[in-house]
């Protein structure tokens, strides 16, 4: 499947086309609002600890560090309010991060640097950072904070007792690294979990469409073939379309492969042209006819239009059916870039049952073309060699009466004779007619057809008739009434042509398996001649019993009769 981005220049072909679609922005995040609870709890528990520690200020009227604490929480009552938010690609929420730290370092070095009441507000700076970007982040602003207020500390006055203060810094330093570690490994596991969460939701996303698209397909699957007929087919597929796409203009095309055009069976939208040739077909079209695959087409270019020329967005899509082209589906839209990949996708399998659905309707109508020649000659011969030999017998008959009566002879006698033989011609008419009636059904199984039929024909002729039927299941319908006509030509055979004495038939069947016999004692073929014979209709039941793979045996004898076998296998 092609997805075609038309936006190029007018000069430029086809095999310019852009691959793929522009991708939407990504959804700005704050990665720190899963965070927000703890940062709260803790920023407000490092200003409180910040403002009784530096209660004795308070006391002493020390206004350094008085305004300095009123800074400090001021600014935490303010991010109280309006929480710290961060985003990756966002260059003022690393600004509102740094700035942060770098306000509690000031404080911090401002009023005491390590003995500061406002150290354990820089905790929270620290964590942030690491909420914000991580350990790696959140490591160099600890210790980068650690070094700010450490080193001033030993060049600040030579009173100061070294030691302590190192051992001072080294344990603020270790708290805050110990922040840092902590609050970027929380980082990490959310941001994992988070991950982990869009995936599930991005694979159920998935799942609900592709359950959807099965859906549509199976209501595809369970519509489109429910009739034979090619008109009726065509427009429940015209109806499928728009019950699963929203487009302006849809067209069916079907290939008529004897004059190699492609006609327009079907449209909706526009009136397209009603033949199109390869040449005159849109260079899209031909495009999936060449891959045998959707094509998706962004923006159609005025200067190479669609089916309609008003359309400036299109999907198109071969019709395969058995790995032949039959045909193809447009679907256009006046609005540039409308279609998704999950229309290309539903056309994708959209296209497959219906081209069956059309390919089984098409040659159905051709074997019911066929079908109806093949039943039109079996009659055609069965009126000939039924009726028109006593019809021609009537008709000279006639004449001689006529002749007979205008020479003042009594014709009585001969009148009486032919009312005879006319109601003779009567029966084999009825009988006739009752026999091109005469079919297997759902109802009516091959052994109660064969059973009423060889009843008429024992009833009407000399001929002593045994029947044998068992059948424990039925064959598809299809072979059975193919069974049918074989045993009806065979018997039918016997009775006019065989001056046979007895017939025996026999029938098995067990669902996937079936045998028929057919047996006379009659004068058999003659020798060399046993199944080239068309008179009897041989050829005719070589070639029904080809149609449902069945194999034909005719075994004969001159003056001892014959035998015809036909035999499915599982």
């Amino acid at each position: 499947m092609a997805i075609i981005e038309e936006d190029r220049p007018a000069e430029l072909g086809p095999d310019d086309a852009t691959i793929g679609a522009a991708l939407p922005p990504l959804r700005q995040h704050d990665l720190v609002a899963e965070f927000r609870p703890a940062v709260l709890a803790i920023r407000a528990g490092t200003t409180i600890v910040s403002v009784a520690m530096a209660a004795p200020a308070f006391v002493d009227r020390d206004w350094n560090v008085i305004a300095w604490c009123v800074v400090i929480a001021v600014y935490n009552v303010f991010r109280l309010i309006f929480p710290v938010k961060y985003v990756s690609t966002d260059t003022p929420s690393l600004l509102r991060v740094l700035g942060e730290v770098i306000l509690h370092v000031l404080a911090v070095s401002a009023t005491g640097y390590w003995e500061s009441p406002l150290v354990f507000a820089l905790i929270t700076a620290v964590m942030v950072a690491g909420f914000a970007r991580g350990f790696g982040f959140a490591l160099r602003v600890g210790v980068a904070s650690a070094l700010a207020v450490s080193i001033p500390t030993f060049f600040g006055s030579e009173f100061v007792d070294t030691e302590t203060e190192l051992r001072r810094a080294v344990q603020w330093t270790g708290e805050l690294i110990l922040v840092a570690l902590l609050a970027g490994y929380a980082r990490r596991v959310t941001v994992e979990v988070d991950r982990k969460h869009n995936l599930a939701l991005d694979r159920l996303g998935r799942l609900t469409d592709a359950n959807l698209l099965l859906h549509s397909l199976h209501q595809v699957t369970q519509t489109l073939p429910a009739s034979l007929d090619v008109d009726d087919v065509l427009d429940s597929t015209m109806s499928r379309l728009r019950d699963l796409f929203d487009y302006d203009g849809a067209t069916l095309f079907l290939l008529e492969e004897t004059e190699r055009v492609w006609a327009v069976a079907r449209w909706d939208g526009p009136r397209p042209a009603p033949v199109y040739t390869l040449d005159t077909l849109p260079t899209m079209v031909v495009q999936a006819l060449d891959e045998r695959a959707p094509v998706m087409v962004g923006k159609i270019l005025p200067t190479r239009p669609g089916v309609s020329v008003e359309m400036t967005s299109g999907l198109y899509a071969p019709l395969l059916a058995r790995n032949h082209l039959m045909g193809l589906i447009a679907l256009e839209h006046s609005e540039p870039h409308h279609f998704r990949a999950r229309d290309q996708d539903l056309l994708h399998g959209f296209v497959e049952p219906a081209a069956l659905a059309i390919d089984n309707a098409r040659w159905f109508n051709r074997l019911r073309t066929v079908g109806a020649d093949e039943e039109r000659t079996r009659i055609a011969r069965d009126l000939h060699d039924r009726i028109g030999q006593s019809l021609a017998y009537l008709a000279f008959e006639l004449d001689r009466i006529v002749k007979t009566n205008a020479k003042g002879d009594d014709v009585t006698k001969q009148l009486e004779r032919l009312r005879t033989d006319v109601r003779g011609v009567i029966g084999e008419v009825r009988d006739t007619l009752y026999d091109l009636r005469t079919d297997v059904t759902d109802d009516q199984d091959m052994g109660g057809v064969l059973r009423e039929f060889l009843d008429r024909v024992e009833a009407r002729s000399s001929v002593e008739i045994r029947l044998d039927a068992q059948s424990s299941g039925r064959l598809p319908l299809l072979q059975e009434r193919e069974l049918w006509r074989i045993a009806q030509e065979a018997v039918t055979n016997v009775e006019r042509h065989a001056r046979a004495t007895k017939v025996a038939v026999t029938w098995r069947s067990d669902g996937a398996r079936a045998v028929l016999i057919v047996a006379d004692d009659g004068i058999g073929f003659p020798a060399g001649k046993v199944g080239r014979l068309d008179s009897y209709g041989i050829i005719g039941m070589r070639e029904r019993a080809a149609s449902i793979g069945a194999a034909l045996d005719i075994v004969s004898e001159e003056g001892v009769g014959t035998t015809i076998r036909c035999e499915i296998r599982a």
